[in-house]
């Protein structure tokens, strides 16, 4: 069994040696680049300047150029890549000067980076959860599960592609969701924290862990196991967070400048064309024009926490394995479709248990992969990697439908008959914007076509997914 998690890791590696030879977002952009420079750039600052300075606006760190806005783990992350960097050539990171640099020997250090996040944290997390999913899986199903979440183009298209180190925070996430299938709370809690300190972004799987710890701790037999559990829950997630955060404490306005720049409510609900609601409904209404965004934030904030919280009542009260899984695919897909600032990345938060929930929903999870694939296919070909990613969409769809042919549920009518309109709708959507040029007084359309299919398979998914929470006996 290790030679094949070894070949099956090897050949990971090696999918994601190619993509990264394509282009990466950016490429060739003056004066802004792309996701690429926001990273090298974030490098240059944390090396650069003091702790204090890194979220703060100086005539050293303009923060309207790619100002650092992820959590301090990826600061402490920035710095030490930068100085990897640095000893590898100053011209990587040299304050001011180094703005948009762009080399061949940059992008080889700066894809290793990404790899490096592969190897040492994704892929060994994947692998802890795909052998902690469910006690009943034979060691075969295991190790398909591992090979199906290290074949998903989604994540290595926009990390290794793109540019992006989604790899870690879904990565602790991975280890984190693992502990709480084994009933392990504070190692949950411990990694957990870590995801979310990387990206503030894991506040969409945040319920199904508050739930399902929160019930793990009411269901104690007395009071004192209640309050002991708990207290060492939040000791945990507090330790972590003040460890991470300590050079922003000794100042209430420093932190505060922190979470400000963790959550820019001044840039509105949307920026790209995302397949969530609030993007699908701006094309008859316009939101920016009737609603401010203040109002548009509180208004998100509610629609999110109302879509979010009958999945997570019901975890409270009934915690399973597959139940919080469940849990964690419609919470994720309740933020992505009614958050505030959502981007089309984002979609790979609810990818992970989607991938996890292949083993008793095979069918449907293959068209929910596929359409998040396809939901980020603008924003791809932006970047030129158009290409690679309708290759590994195509190569992923044979993979599972080779490994799950015999399902019960591939002949039943309804599911295959949408599944079939969903990818002749899908492929046409594709050659229709290569073929067919925008009208020059909507040269947004096929983008926004594109969101908008994709918003209506993810609302229906959402619907799917709970109402699964609630009725079947799995959860």
């Amino acid at each position: 069994m290790r030679s094949e998690i070894l070949a099956t890791a090897f050949l990971g590696f090696a999918v994601r040696s190619i993509i990264s030879l394509y282009s990466y977002s950016g490429f060739d952009t003056p004066p802004m680049h792309g996701d690429y420079e926001a990273q090298r750039h974030w490098q240059e600052v944390t090396v650069n300047l003091e702790v204090g300075e890194w979220y703060t606006n100086s005539s050293n760190n303009d923060l309207q150029y790619w100002g650092l806005d992820y959590p301090p783990l990826t600061a402490y992350h920035s710095y030490l890549l930068g100085r990897i960097g640095r000893s590898i050539d100053p011209r990587f990171v040299e304050l001011h000067k180094s703005r948009g640099f762009q080399s061949k020997e940059h992008k080889r250090f700066m894809r290793a980076t990404v790899m490096s996040a592969d190897v040492l944290i994704y892929l060994p997390a994947i692998l802890f959860l795909a052998y902690s999913i469910d006690k009943t899986f034979r060691s075969d199903d295991k190790l398909l599960l591992f090979t199906l979440v290290v074949a998903y183009p989604g994540q290595t298209l926009i990390d290794n592609g793109h540019f992006q180190y989604n790899n870690i925070s879904l990565g602790f996430a991975a280890v984190a969701i693992a502990a709480i299938l084994q009933r392990r709370f504070y190692t949950a809690a411990f990694f957990f924290t870590l995801a979310l300190n990387y990206k503030q972004m894991e506040l969409y799987h945040s319920l199904p862990f508050f739930a399902f710890l929160l019930g793990e701790c009411v269901s104690q037999k007395s009071f004192a196991s209640f309050v002991a559990q708990i207290s060492r829950i939040a000791a945990v997630v507090l330790t972590t967070f003040a460890i991470l955060w300590l050079p922003w404490l000794g100042s209430v306005q420093a932190a505060l400048q922190v979470l400000h720049r963790l959550f820019p409510v001044a840039r509105g609900v949307f920026e790209d064309k995302v397949a969530n609601v609030w993007c699908a409904v701006n094309v008859v209404w316009k939101l920016k024009k009737h609603i401010s965004n203040d109002q548009m934030a509180l208004v998100c904030i509610a629609c999110t926490l109302v879509a979010s919280l009958p999945t997570n009542v019901l975890l409270f009260r009934r915690r399973t394995n597959v139940g919080f899984l469940l849990a964690l695919f419609n919470t994720s897909l309740a933020f992505f479709l009614f958050s505030f600032q959502v981007h089309e990345k984002t979609i790979l938060l609810a990818a992970l248990p989607a991938l996890f929930l292949l083993k008793w929903w095979p069918n449907e999870m293959i068209i929910f992969l596929e359409v998040t694939v396809f939901s980020m296919l603008p924003l791809l070909a932006r970047d030129e990697l158009l290409v690679p990613a309708v290759v590994a969409t195509v190569a992923f769809h044979l993979i599972l439908k080779c490994f799950y042919s015999t399902s019960k549920l591939s002949n039943v009518f309804p599911l295959k008959f949408m599944a079939n309109m969903s990818h002749i709708l899908m492929i046409s959507i594709l050659v229709a914007s290569l073929t067919v040029p925008a009208p020059l007084q909507y040269p947004d359309l096929w983008p926004l076509i594109n969101s908008v299919t994709s918003c209506g398979h993810f609302l229906l998914f959402f619907l799917w997914g709970n109402v699964q929470q609630f009725t079947s006996e799995l959860s």
